[in-house]
């Protein structure tokens, strides 16, 4: 592995903390992953491929979940592991991305750690639960108690991707489906039953760092409609793509150039303040 690419584990409540760490800049960006059955450890090589964008003006932490995932556990328990491995690390002030679950746990950064927070991207993501992600939800949950792992994975996909995407790499979805059957699936029941407790709407308010919101019109998942109440309540900058769904952030090209062109203005007009 290339030396500025490495993972780091830190241990909290009797159990492992990963977070992969790439990128050579001076400046710091936290990435919070959403619900997943991969984890970061062992996947730094490819986090770094994917956010390569941010490398060269960022040192950038790709922070896991708790590899033992109580039961309750919540999205902003998640949120306070986050700030622990931040402090660990004596990460201040930093800019951070949260998509989707990782969204959720983003907010609740900003909203109980300002100090942590200089700059937030908020990708496909929800701060309350409504009717479209409780029945995607429950059903994956469901899927999974039962152990249907290929039912799963393609109802997972054929909910994140556009109509183009799966018309372009629809033959792969099978083959994804029948690889990495985890032999635990209690550890994504409890992460996808955690983004049932995400209710930050009403404490939004209390964010006060600039902030853009990212999201698909036609999101299957958690809607385009939760990226555009984030933004109004917040009054930030927001983009909606309105042909992708909650699969924009890999199949939209320029997404991770939105996001930092958003970064470097940002900082451009707090250089200016001070």
């Amino acid at each position: 592995m290339p030396r500025h690419i490495k993972t780091l584990t830190f241990e909290k409540d009797g159990t492992a903390l990963d977070c992969a760490v790439f990128g050579t800049g001076r400046r710091t960006l936290v990435i919070i992953p959403g619900l997943s059955f991969q984890r970061v450890k062992g996947a730094a090589l490819p986090l770094a491929y994917m956010y390569r964008t941010f490398s060269k003006e960022y040192t950038v932490y790709v922070m896991d979940k708790k590899e033992a995932v109580p039961d309750g556990y919540t999205i902003r328990e998640m949120a306070e592991d986050a700030a622990f491995a931040m402090e660990r690390m004596d990460l201040r002030a930093a800019d951070v991305f949260g998509v989707s679950q990782g969204g959720m746990i983003a907010q609740y950064l900003a909203i109980d750690h300002p100090h942590l927070v200089n700059g937030l991207v908020l990708g496909v993501t929800a701060s309350r639960k409504n009717t479209v992600m409780e029945s995607v939800i429950c059903g994956w949950i469901s899927l999974a108690e039962r152990r249907e792992y290929e039912a799963l994975v393609r109802d997972m996909l054929k909910k994140m991707y556009s109509d183009a995407y799966q018309r372009r790499y629809g033959w792969l979805f099978p083959i994804l489906s029948k690889a990495g059957k985890p032999k635990d699936f209690s550890r994504f029941i409890a992460l996808a039953k955690a983004c049932l407790t995400c209710d930050s709407y009403p404490e939004l308010h209390k964010i006060t760092c600039p902030a853009l919101v990212l999201g698909g019109k036609r999101d299957q998942i958690v809607t385009g409609a939760a990226s555009e109440e984030i933004a109004e309540k917040l009054k930030c900058q927001i983009h909606m793509y309105d042909t992708l769904g909650h699969g924009a952030y890999e199949e939209a090209p320029d997404f991770n150039k939105r996001i930092q062109q958003f970064l470097n203005e940002k900082t451009a007009v707090q250089g200016g303040r001070t």
